[in-house]
């Protein structure tokens, strides 16, 4: 039996070369103004060329006070799409997709001297700054700086774009009860408080009409807030709008101590999979060939989100390749026989052995 793991998948017209995806991470390594640097081509391309089959960036903020932290890459300006788009194209040119998360920190804004916002006038802590409660009419900019960032991501030739509505960011905030306790009609029942990720993903879909991936943090950990049953309802409705794929990660809306162990989030996935008849990804603390390969054979993701472990090793498709032995395409230049150029030159002569 081949591995699932390095199957293609193709998702709305699509190709994935395989099941693997790097997820994204926050490098903190953009100009002051958003723009990508040399490090982010050095970084991401390499993950490309190690094997990935689709390449996420880290959040790009859909707007200047949606900064997770300081050197986050932005997607709120044009000025921002050139870099962008040089970015997707070395990513690609290796023979993976490039894939746009985008997102707004809310509340978790990480950098001084710009205002945060979230649904309510609620902290993260204690010590966090209470956050400024958004106005009808500031929801609806938030919701148009989404639309703006997918047609962004459409000019810079991203092949999926995500939406972040996990880690107890903006769109988080709002989808959870611990966080937002309005009383209009972006507050209260499940219905009320999906409505601005109703309109997020309308908006993103009016400019967008490719590959579209929400990523959901499908437990609170914290008594009142999200379970995973939550996300039942609420996958049914962004199923209905016509995402294709949950991408299923927790926690972030409060400072729990989470006990995290090999493959702890694949339940989740697992559970939207079977029961709403969604493509999921699974992501947290997959680490091996053999746990990503049985993740997809027993059918509890469709594709599988590496993180910490691609820091580690770029070419962690090739490793997991190894240990479930099967053979892959590998860049000929890290092959014994080289590159097309070097294979195309003459053999040298063998050279003498000498015994002494």
């Amino acid at each position: 039996m081949s591995a699932k793991l390095f199957e293609p998948i193709t998702i709305r017209g699509v190709e994935l070369r395989n099941r693997i995806a790097m997820s994204p991470m926050c490098m903190h390594s953009a100009e002051e103004d958003g723009c990508v640097t040399d490090f982010h081509i050095v970084h991401y391309g390499a993950r490309a060329l190690g094997g990935a089959g689709l390449v996420f960036l880290e959040t790009t903020a859909v707007m200047d006070n949606g900064l997770i932290g300081p050197g986050d890459i932005g997607i709120w300006s044009d000025d921002q799409v050139d870099g962008l788009a040089k970015l997707t194209k070395t990513i690609q040119s290796f023979g993976a997709k490039a894939g746009c998360q985008l997102g707004h920190a809310g509340r978790q804004l990480g950098v001084p001297g710009r205002q945060a916002v979230a649904p309510s006038p609620i902290p993260f802590t204690p010590e966090s700054p209470v956050p400024q409660a958004l106005d009808i009419a500031g929801i609806k900019t938030v919701v148009e700086a989404f639309r703006q960032g997918a047609r962004r991501a459409k000019e810079a030739g991203f092949d999926v774009v995500e939406i972040h509505t996990a880690h107890g960011y903006l769109l988080n905030e709002f989808l959870s009860p611990l966080a937002n306790t309005r009383d209009d009609e972006y507050g209260g029942n499940h219905e009320n408080r999906y409505r601005i990720v109703r309109e997020v993903i309308d908006a993103v879909k009016s400019e967008w009409n490719g590959p579209l991936f929400v990523r959901i943090s499908s437990t609170d950990y914290t008594e009142g807030g999200n379970i995973p049953e939550d996300f039942v309802t609420y996958g049914q409705w962004m199923k209905d709008q016509g995402v294709d794929l949950i991408d299923c990660s927790s926690g972030g809306i409060a400072m729990v101590k989470v006990q995290a162990y090999p493959a702890y989030q694949v339940p989740a996935a697992e559970l939207l999979r079977r029961r709403l008849g969604i493509m999921t990804g699974a992501v947290g603390l997959i680490e091996s060939g053999r746990q990503a390969e049985e993740i997809l054979q027993n059918g509890r993701a469709d594709i599988v989100l590496v993180g910490r472990e691609m820091l580690k090793d770029p070419f962690w498709a090739r490793t997991a390749a190894d240990e479930l032995r099967t053979p892959i395409e590998v860049p000929p230049q890290y092959t014994r026989y080289g590159s097309a150029w070097q294979r195309s030159q003459p053999a040298l002569p063998a050279a003498p052995l000498t015994v002494k």
